[in-house]
């Protein structure tokens, strides 16, 4: 019995474990801006713009992800 070979490049495995996180970070952050505005309608626009200062730290974890994998190849 014969195994497959494994072919390809270890690093896109591993940009896909690192888009997890930022993945499951978005996630949080837009739900948890949804509720407070839900709770206080008023404040809308100060979580709004929190909430996209925060989707483009997190969005530079994921792009870290991506230049780390072309960069360790």
């Amino acid at each position: 019995m014969l195994l497959a070979e494994l072919t390809g490049n270890i690093a896109t495995v591993g940009y896909g474990l690192a888009a997890v996180g930022p993945g499951i970070g978005l996630g949080i952050l837009i739900g948890k801006t949804i509720e407070g505005t839900a709770r206080q309608p008023e404040v809308a626009s100060r979580l709004f713009t929190t909430m996209f200062i925060g989707v483009a730290f997190v969005e530079v974890l994921a792009l870290l992800g991506l230049i780390t994998g072309f960069l360790f190849t």
